[in-house]
């Protein structure tokens, strides 16, 4: 594959599209009535389907030498995501929700230090001041609660750091087969989780919503995800995705009627307004005077 030419607007556009599609996570879990693990190994099972689907579909038979390609950054970058998802899954059984949301509303921070020390990219200022806004306004969102554990909580941060990590890989190394790595994590991930499971086989029902749950936040959100991130420095990368926060609220108040406290509202419409005034600056220092 040709490396692609950084395209900003873009990138906001299909970033954006891929948080939308991954803030849906909450809502698949209230609708499946499964343990962790089962969730785990059929989400991941579908999304590896879905992830190859995306690749035939826009590759054809010849994306799928991208398996032969994928040299030490692809297998880097597939052994982080699957680390990264399993630490997940731990942080929410060892914290609170609370503490993972204001711990992972620091990836913009950790993105912009390590692109920085590791590709050379130093971050605009406006990007500096978005995060920090952003950030607030999560912690806004679910207070200072002393519901956190040590465990859970230093899981949630070995997570932060490796979405930090995989949005600098895929701007470092736009050549990786992103693709075929994030199919491999997939199975990966199911494998390690089968023993786990509590539920080989989910009642038909439940398969449909795993199916979507696959397809739609996995599947979807990381193709979106992996074409997004390599035209945007990964600072923005993860300033757009702290938006999952106050947007995962809302499908459950579609779905559920469940009206989000003042908090989550008010910390929610600070992490929005700080990514938008972040575009608008952006898109008036790239204007021509």
């Amino acid at each position: 594959m040709p490396p692609f030419r950084p395209d900003r607007r873009l990138g906001f556009l299909i970033v954006t599209a891929s948080t939308l599609a991954w803030s849906t996570a909450g809502l698949f879990v209230r609708l499946i009535d499964l343990d962790t693990a089962s969730i785990l190994v059929w989400r991941s099972l579908f999304a590896a389907l879905g992830l190859t689907a995306v690749l035939v579909a826009t590759q054809g038979r010849q994306g799928l030498d991208g398996f032969l390609r994928l040299g030490r950054n692809g297998w880097l970058y597939a052994t982080i995501s699957t680390v990264s998802v399993f630490l997940y899954i731990g942080a929410l059984g060892n914290t609170s929700v609370a503490h993972v949301v204001v711990i992972y509303a620091a990836v913009p921070f950790m993105a912009a230090g390590l692109g920085w020390l590791m590709i050379g990219e130093r971050p605009p200022g406006s990007a500096l001041l978005a995060s920090l806004a952003a950030l607030a306004g999560a912690i806004v969102m679910v207070g200072f609660g002393t519901d956190g554990a040590m465990a859970g909580d230093l899981m949630a941060l070995g997570m932060t750091l490796g979405m930090a990590l995989m949005m600098v890989i895929a701007r470092r190394s736009p050549e990786i087969p992103t693709l075929p790595a994030g199919i491999l994590s997939s199975l990966a991930a199911a494998a390690l989780a089968l023993p786990f499971a509590a539920v080989p086989l989910p009642e038909p029902g439940q398969i449909a919503w795993l199916a979507a749950f696959g397809l739609v936040n996995s599947a979807i959100g990381f193709s979106l995800f992996l074409i997004g991130s390599r035209h945007l420095p990964p600072v923005e990368t993860a300033l757009i995705g702290a938006m999952e926060a106050p947007v995962a609220p809302l499908w459950v108040w579609l779905a559920f009627g469940e009206t989000p406290a003042p908090a989550t509202l008010i910390g929610g419409a600070v992490v929005i307004a700080a990514v938008i005034a972040h575009i608008l600056a952006e898109n008036h220092r790239a204007a021509p005077s």
